[in-house]
């Protein structure tokens, strides 16, 4: 969870006033920061997770290689089987997503 801390830049003397901007300011960020609905939402952000994985693997891969001792072989090859199957499951989805696509596009009406 990240959480984000904005410097006040001006006071404001009501406290009531003040109560209702910070309530309007973490509406907004909650609209702003909310993923998309539906299936292409949920797409995009399983999407980002698999490739934040084999981002997350391939610069252990590389500490592993320039030898840093904070970084342990163990650690690097469980990233890299994480990210490799969920490389597979994406995958296999859009193999799953190209045939509905296929069935449906052979259907007769």
């Amino acid at each position: 969870m990240d959480l984000r801390l904005s410097p006040v830049s001006s006071p404001i003397s009501n406290p009531y006033a003040a109560k209702i901007g910070a309530a309007l300011k973490s509406k907004a960020e909650q609209v702003a920061d909310a993923p998309e609905a539906g299936f292409s939402g949920a797409l995009k952000g399983a999407l980002k997770s698999v490739s934040a994985a084999q981002n997350q693997a391939t610069d252990l891969q590389r500490e592993v290689q320039m030898e840093n001792p904070s970084v342990s072989l163990e650690e690097t090859m469980v990233a890299i089987q994480k990210a490799q199957i969920g490389f597979q499951a994406t995958l296999h989805v859009r193999n799953r997503m190209v045939q509905a696509y296929s069935d449906i596009m052979n259907m007769q009406v």
